[in-house]
């Protein structure tokens, strides 16, 4: 049995595949799952209606189980930070920055031969796009 939350099986198995340095795209409801991210990445679509799989809820439950090393977001061209993004670094390891990136410069990042994972939610906030690099588990001690 696992010992953390995630138990979605295809969620597991593209993690197992990925390692150090490899992405995973957690994105709203509106975002080009098609052909705004790496097309050979895997995709597990958790969007069954608007609204399911909040992306800050999926995150809680990734963050649960990989180390990250760095959370990139998409902002907005002008005017305030989107309010999810306080709700991002409550699951973020403590002090981690948000990286911001524009829109089209987000694309870009998640159409990366890195990116090995993309999950479709439902999420009806906007600008609810996060886009994680995988870090390292230390060895035992």
């Amino acid at each position: 049995m696992l010992r953390y939350r995630l138990t979605h099986p295809q969620i597991l198995a593209a993690l197992s595949t990925a390692g150090h340095g490899a992405q995973v795209l957690i994105a709203d409801g509106n975002y080009p799952f098609a052909t705004g991210a790496n097309p050979a990445a895997e995709r597990a679509y958790l969007n069954l209606t608007r609204g399911s799989a909040p992306v800050d809820e999926v995150l809680a439950v990734i963050a649960d189980a990989i180390v990250i090393e760095a959370a990139h977001v998409m902002v907005p061209d002008e005017g305030p930070e989107p309010p999810i993004f306080a709700s991002f670094r409550k699951h973020l390891p403590a002090g981690m920055e948000l990286q911001p990136l524009g829109r089209f410069a987000f694309y870009d990042a998640a159409k990366s031969p890195n990116v090995a994972l993309v999950i479709a939610t439902g999420e009806q906030r906007i600008y609810a796009n996060i886009l994680l690099t995988i870090g390292v588990v230390p060895p035992d001690a």
